[in-house]
């Protein structure tokens, strides 16, 4: 039976520990101490590195992790990762057949140039975003352009519905709060919050969430619906309706609330 885990690391970071009773992947270890006392604690051997973009809360325990357990890392093509052992594209596959799993690598840029997901369909369908994808939100553009970040949403997008989203940060509330004030009249977001809430009052993780709810929530994901288009159009005065105008000026919004 298979297993993703997720270990918590500073303020508001998810490691995800992909396992079974034996062995072990993590993907993006910001920190190697709380990964090493969660595969000691389950004694599991650890087998592989996955890295989705260079930023330090997602690489940051990759040595320590390498000093606990020599194995190949892999990641994007990135003069920014100096561990990376094991260099992935496109539509790359990545196997583990210790844990009959194949994660195939996405492209994803926008939020750094190098960022890439990992996407499994069997045993079931998972999606590894680092922060490209939230919880009804996106990654913030740092290092590519709004267009690139929609492109790689639209293509996240195109997952089967049941996709779980395993994305590297706990930031659903806020981006609930957001979404709510571009969506006031979605009573999906007002329930998913109220559940959202009980979940963090408790301490639990309010991720993985589903493809098919966020397609239904994620005002990123959804710049063709005209109550967005109104709200975006109403705040940012005059603006396109095409999506890609109304998605940079969503990110925009977004940055400054």
């Amino acid at each position: 039976m298979l297993t993703v885990h997720p270990v918590a690391a500073f303020k508001d970071n998810y490691i995800w520990v992909i396992h079974d009773r034996n062995a072990a992947i993590v993907i993006d270890p910001g920190a190697a101490l709380p990964v090493i006392e969660y595969l000691r604690s389950k004694q599991l051997q650890l087998i592989a590195i996955l890295i989705t973009h260079h930023h330090h809360d997602h690489t940051g325990g990759v040595t320590g992790l390498l000093q606990f357990s020599g194995v190949p890392v892999y990641g994007p093509h990135s003069k920014n990762i100096s561990a990376i052992t094991h260099s992935v594209l496109e539509n790359d596959e990545v196997a583990f057949p210790e844990l009959s799993l194949t994660l195939t690598v996405i492209e994803v840029p926008g939020h750094t140039l190098d960022h890439i997901a990992y996407y499994a369909h069997q045993p079931f369908d998972m999606l590894f975003c680092g922060d490209t994808l939230f919880a009804c939100g996106c990654g913030r553009i740092f290092e590519g352009t709004a267009e690139q970040m929609y492109r790689s949403l639209q293509e996240l997008s195109q997952l089967p519905d049941d996709t779980l989203i395993y994305c590297a940060h706990e930031y659903t509330l806020s981006n609930i709060k957001f979404a709510r004030v571009v969506d006031p009249e979605n009573d999906t977001l007002e329930a998913f919050e109220i559940t959202t809430q009980n979940q963090r009052d408790q301490n639990i993780p309010t991720v993985p969430t589903k493809l098919g709810n966020e397609k239904s929530m994620n005002p990123f994901l959804r710049c063709e619906n005209r109550e967005i288009i109104a709200s975006v159009q109403s705040h940012c005065g005059c603006l396109q309706p095409d999506p890609l105008s109304i998605f940079t000026a969503l990110r925009n919004w977004k940055n400054n609330f």
